[in-house]
């Protein structure tokens, strides 16, 4: 009888590539969907068992934990409105309780990279309470901590991709000249599916990126240069970011 693994946030970009890999080694997958509608016409759609049910909503979780081995939790709800923090957390002790309720082996998180003990942005701060709460039930969790996720498909590489491609002058933010350590999608998987098969990885906090680690404004001239584009880039103080969203959003909509 093959180990069953529950997915979660099987609609998004992660989840999507894990799920195939873990059909590959032979796991049966619970896929874990508010709208399970949006995961039909995906190749392994009738090879997956897909359960609806909602994080926030902790009556919905039992019936998609149960006869469950281990969890994947690839869920955040920044794109949900202002009290995503709030939503994010309750959201992971919700999923952790029902985990521990129907004696799930293990948890496996991918968050954010970065220092709890510095001055973070909100989102990133969510990200790194997101595992402590999920370790509040008592399970072992693996929490991966990653930066730029480098892949077709992933927001923040789409985002590079775009601006890179569409103006001939990058002009953003002074936080584009903040650190990161990109990490390609395929180096990613094999950490989820390594902690899965690897139990001395259990309970452990792994940070993971590439070699390198560079600015956001370098990583956007790397793609430019592989891509043979001269793209001059300009870093400007006091940008909103809220401007910026609204700009890149009418740039989007502009070339569909």
């Amino acid at each position: 009888m093959p180990k069953r693994i529950l997915v979660t946030g099987a609609t998004g970009y992660i989840a999507s590539r894990l799920i195939p890999r873990l059909l590959e080694k032979g796991y049966a997958v619970r896929c874990l969907a508010r709208s399970p509608e949006r995961l039909q016409g995906r190749p392994w759609a009738n090879q997956v068992e897909i359960v609806q049910g909602d994080v926030t909503r902790q009556e919905t979780l039992p019936a998609a934990m149960r006869g469950i081995h281990a969890a994947y939790y690839l869920i955040h709800s920044m794109a949900s409105g202002r009290d995503y923090y709030q939503r994010d957390l309750q959201a992971a002790n919700n999923f952790a309780c029902a985990a521990r309720e129907a004696q799930v082996e293990h948890i496996i998180y991918l968050g954010g990279l970065a220092d709890p003990q510095a001055a973070i942005a909100p989102h990133m701060r969510s990200r790194i309470l997101t595992g402590e709460y999920l370790r509040t039930c008592g399970l072992p969790v693996t929490e991966f901590r990653a930066g730029v996720i480098v892949g077709p498909g992933s927001i923040s590489f789409e985002m590079i991709r775009f601006l890179c491609e569409h103006l001939p002058v990058l002009i953003g933010p002074h936080w584009l000249n903040n650190l990161s350590q990109p990490i390609a999608i395929q180096n990613v998987l094999d950490y989820l599916l390594a902690a899965l098969e690897n139990p001395a990885a259990r309970g452990g906090i792994y940070e993971i990126g590439g070699p390198q680690v560079l600015t956001y404004a370098a990583l956007m001239q790397v793609y430019a240069r592989l891509r043979g584009l001269r793209r001059p880039m300009f870093t400007l103080p006091g940008i909103p970011v809220g401007f910026m969203s609204w700009w890149v959003l009418t740039l989007i909509i502009s070339y569909l």
